[in-house]
Parts: C-alpha cells; structure tokens; sequence
C-alpha cells in the first residue's frame, strides 16, 4: 500500500479518483506522459486495493475504495501515536535534572 503511495502521481490519482469516478483516458490527459505509463500508475494502486477499476463498455473507469484508504489512515495513526509516544518519553527523560557529581560517585559511576 505505501508503495503505491510514493509516487506523487499515483496520489494525484487517488485524489482525483476520491472526488469522482473517472475513466483512466480522462486522467490520462492530465499528465505529461504516456496513456500506457498512466494505465501503470493505475495497475499499482489497483493491486494495492487503493482503488477499483471496472469496464464500462469500451472504458476503464477508477474510482478511489474509501475502505482501504480508511485502513491505511488507521495504521497511520497508530504510528503516530507510536511516535508520539516516544518522543513524550524522551522529553520526559530530557526533562529530569542532571544527576550531581556526588550522587554518580555515589551510585559508582
């Protein structure tokens, strides 16, 4: 899923696809590049189940699978608060006043 996320194309993408339902040559026109690098992009984030594709007569329409990006917001968070966690214990750790000469010879340092 985060390989699918790391490129700034294929998260244009999946913005674009959030907002509306489009056709892979409709989002093909709006990138500097060829319909077959596009259809690429489009491949990954399929099989990352970051979006669904589906025929329509001729057409390959893509729209964003708002359950997938809701799982990887999740996990997201859950390293966030990871972190963050992390972080407050070194603060917290930072925070406390140096030990004094005599209570390190005390302790045997």
């Amino acid at each position: 899923m985060f390989h699918a996320l790391a490129a700034s194309t294929r998260r244009d993408i999946l913005r674009r696809t959030i907002e509306r339902e489009q056709s892979v040559s409709a989002l093909a026109a709006d990138y500097d590049m060829s319909f077959a690098a596009v259809q690429k992009h489009v491949s990954v984030l399929e099989a990352a189940d970051l979006i669904i594709k589906r025929a329509e007569g001729r057409e390959r329409l893509v729209r964003a699978n708002p359950e997938m990006i809701a799982r990887a917001k999740a996990l997201l968070a859950r390293y966030e608060e990871l972190w963050r966690s992390r972080i407050a214990r070194l603060d917290d750790l930072l925070a406390e006043p140096p030990a004094s000469q005599s209570e390190r010879t005390e302790q045997g340092d």
